[in-house]
């Protein structure tokens, strides 16, 4: 198989874990045959340092001609003061949309040798933790008309949040079938008792019910979920839910699996073309020093190869080498334990590399 892949390191620890990423591609590549043509792309505040922009549309197009994007992470302190629409964040909104990559699917696991890590009670925990939150990416308020204007000689902010049909029905169907392929359980997460957005969500998404009679469709309200996800996690197996409640509930659902630094992350569209990319920050403040954590890019890359490439063989090969490693202790800063054995970002790389092996 040959394919062509944009990298974005961007900003902070982006260079860092993405490099391990790319030798864990390569050495996959050698491994199973197959060609992986590497085209890089400037995106976040470096770019905005060297073109005023945080996502040139040169830039953009090199992303569109690919047949997937892997992603470090964007943004930092650096650029806090610049103007709302030229901040980094900004560019990846623009990414997901010009790549029309509406659905985000965050999965949040437990990995066993990581069980004391979670801030949850140990009997919480034991039950399990597997689910999947699958969030809306290019609606909702994020993408809303945004305005400050004075009125009364004060200022007012405005933000809006709407929703069509069509849009969710479509992250509906994703739900469904994600949850089809699972356990056949999925949870509609909305705020109905309140939103017109969320009154419309939920006849929607009964609607679409019908169409799936064998996955049990459940709905609850986003604060409740907020709760339950700490309260009893094992109850879940797919959640659905529009922008802004799954940005939040998927970060949540992250740091009750151990560490934010583990979760991969993909964000898929109508083709098989995605955005893959670790759900955590830049983390500015530990860049350069070696000590950031690359599982969550190098398994997002392995989601890629399941996801885009239909690679399920070659994905499995990078998270059972993960497991082999965390079985053997080594622990990047984020997840030590009194027992781990204390690994840098290069060196947990390299070790994950070592444990790749074919069949």
């Amino acid at each position: 198989m040959e394919k062509t892949i944009a990298v974005i390191r961007g900003d902070g620890i982006g260079p860092e874990i993405v490099n391990e990423a790319v030798n864990i591609l390569d050495i996959i590549a050698n491994l199973y045959g197959h060609t992986f043509h590497y085209v890089d792309v400037e995106m976040g505040g470096c770019a905005y340092d060297k073109y005023g922009d945080a996502l040139p549309q040169e830039m953009l197009e090199k992303c569109l001609n690919s047949d997937s994007v892997l992603l470090g992470a964007v943004g930092g302190s650096k650029w806090n003061d610049l103007p709302a629409a030229k901040r980094p964040e900004k560019s990846l909104l623009k990414l997901r949309a010009s790549m029309n990559v509406f659905s985000n699917n965050r999965p949040a696991k437990i990995w066993p040798q990581l069980a004391s890590a979670s801030p949850l009670k140990p009997e919480i925990v034991e039950k399990g933790i597997d689910f999947i939150i699958v969030r809306e990416l290019t609606g909702g308020i994020y993408f809303g008309e945004h305005k400050t204007e004075t009125v009364n000689g004060e200022k007012v902010s405005v933000d809006n949040m709407r929703y069509s049909e069509s849009e969710i029905e479509r992250i509906g169907r994703i739900g469904f079938e994600t949850a089809r392929k699972r356990n056949k359980k999925l949870c509609s997460v909305e705020k109905s008792n309140v939103l017109d957005c969320s009154q419309l969500w939920k006849a929607v998404m009964h609607r679409l019910a019908a169409e799936y009679p064998d996955v049990e469709l459940s709905d609850m309200l986003v604060d409740n979920c907020a709760m339950q996800i700490v309260k009893n996690p094992a109850q879940f197996d797919v959640i659905v839910t529009e922008n802004m409640f799954g940005d939040i509930l998927s970060d949540e659902a992250s740091m009750i699996t151990g560490s934010i630094g583990m979760i991969p992350s993909s964000s898929l569209g109508s083709t098989s073309r995605g955005l893959y990319e670790p759900i955590h920050g830049s983390a500015p403040d530990i860049a350069g020093k070696n000590i950031a954590n690359p599982i969550g890019t190098i398994l997002s890359a392995a989601m890629m190869l399941r996801y885009s490439f239909d690679l399920a063989e070659e994905a499995a090969c990078i998270e059972n080498a993960v497991s082999a490693v965390l079985n053997q202790g080594y622990r990047t800063a984020d997840i030590m334990d009194a027992d781990g054995k204390l690994t840098g970002c290069k060196e947990m790389g390299s070790l994950i590399a070592k444990h790749l092996t074919k069949g």
